[in-house]
């Protein structure tokens, strides 16, 4: 059977980087569903995303159900990963804090799959004790993150908030895939 990773895009200037992602899991053999935020919008389309992965990407919850079961409950039981990437500091922030607004916290929160997390901030941001208190918090109740590099960020400025390279996000996620 083939496996599934849910891949969430938030609103990152990092988003145009799921699409190699999608691509890199594909290779593979393995179905790629894309959530994304409203906030991912004004950086990659979601036709982008649809046409590389094949599949519908879902970004309201409220949308009516092609299917009868509720959608975030059937995503989060069909997922072998949650895969993040790009983390947002407020995507981070809602999960931390158990906030299911949007499908993509739901299905986060809704799965017994791994779920693992890429962020991409500035370097502040990433570095702020109230992040940093987050993914500690995250971190203990069993969320995987792929730790950001130090890299060229969106204003300029070169610091630790780097969206890890691609290849790295990838063999990750394959190594814990359910």
């Amino acid at each position: 059977m083939k496996k599934t990773v849910i891949l969430g895009v938030t609103g990152s200037i990092a988003s145009y980087k799921a699409a190699d992602i999608i691509r890199h899991l594909m290779k593979d053999d393995i179905d790629v569903q894309v959530l994304m935020t409203k906030e991912a919008h004004y950086f990659i389309t979601a036709l982008t995303l649809q046409t590389l992965s094949k599949n519908e990407v879902i970004t309201d919850m409220f949308e009516l159900p092609r299917r009868l079961d509720p959608v975030h409950v059937s995503l989060a039981q069909k997922a072998g990963l949650v895969l993040i990437a790009p983390a947002t500091a407020n995507i981070i922030g809602k999960l931390a804090n158990g906030i299911a607004d949007d499908i993509l916290t739901c299905v986060a929160l809704a799965t017994n799959a791994p779920v693992a997390i890429a962020p991409a901030m500035n370097d502040t941001m990433y570095k702020n004790e109230i992040v940093q208190a987050n993914i500690a918090r995250l971190k203990k109740f069993g969320y995987k993150f792929i730790e950001p590099v130090k890299g060229r960020l969106a204003s300029g400025k070169v610091g630790v908030g780097h969206l890890a390279p691609v290849d790295k996000i990838v063999i990750e996620a394959k190594k814990l895939i359910k």
